[in-house]
């Protein structure tokens, strides 16, 4: 029986993910307004292009096909940004986490490690899937390098993939966890959350 995949509530290092509702927008609407966050991304959400965005968001959240969650980096904080379950294959137990994003404020802390490792351990734990992808810019070092600090494994370059906001081609690369991977990268990133949480305390 394949799992249903939705946008179940989770925790981790005091970040929280909960499902996007209508009543976030504001919140969401403010976390986005930087034009920095939308470099690498094949469409921006900020300014007039935010309604869209975020209403496009609410109607494909339990569509089957995304399933999509914003980020409280601790409890009583402002939203910081937003994350999902894309290209979501359940007959294949497979999905991609993407059309991540944070408000610069929480760049290079814990927020996107502490997300990754919900995500995932929700993947594999819960959901019992076989397979979760992650896909950045060829350009975008800063997210490559993250993706990797993760533990996942590169897997190649799909060249000509997407369009960028200003017409050029993009190259994405992709990076995957098996569910074998998961326990060698679960201790690793447990510790990476705990070290953390350590120095901000």
């Amino acid at each position: 029986m394949p799992p249903e995949i939705r946008a179940a509530p989770l925790e981790a290092a005091g970040v929280r993910l909960v499902q996007i509702a209508a009543d976030h927008r504001e919140e969401l609407r403010a976390a986005a307004a930087d034009p920095a966050i939308w470099t690498h991304m094949p469409g921006a959400a900020t300014g007039e292009a935010f309604d869209p965005w975020f209403d496009r968001a609410l109607a494909v959240d339990g569509s089957g096909d995304e399933a999509v969650w914003v980020v409280r980096p601790a409890a009583g904080a402002a939203l910081a940004g937003s994350t999902r379950f894309l290209s979501i294959a359940a007959e294949h137990r497979r999905v991609e986490i993407g059309h991540t994003w944070y408000a610069p404020g929480v760049w290079g802390g814990i927020v996107n490690p502490a997300c990754k490792f919900a995500l995932l351990r929700y993947a594999f734990e819960t959901l019992d899937l076989n397979r979760v992808e992650l896909k950045t810019d060829i350009r975008n070092q800063r997210s490559q390098a993250a993706i990797a600090k993760l533990g996942a494994v590169r897997e190649g370059v799909f060249r000509a993939h997407m369009i960028r906001q200003d017409g050029s081609l993009r190259d994405s690369v992709y990076f995957a966890v098996t569910r074998d991977d998961w326990p060698r990268i679960k201790p690793g990133l447990m510790a990476r959350l705990t070290a953390t949480r350590s120095e901000r305390s």
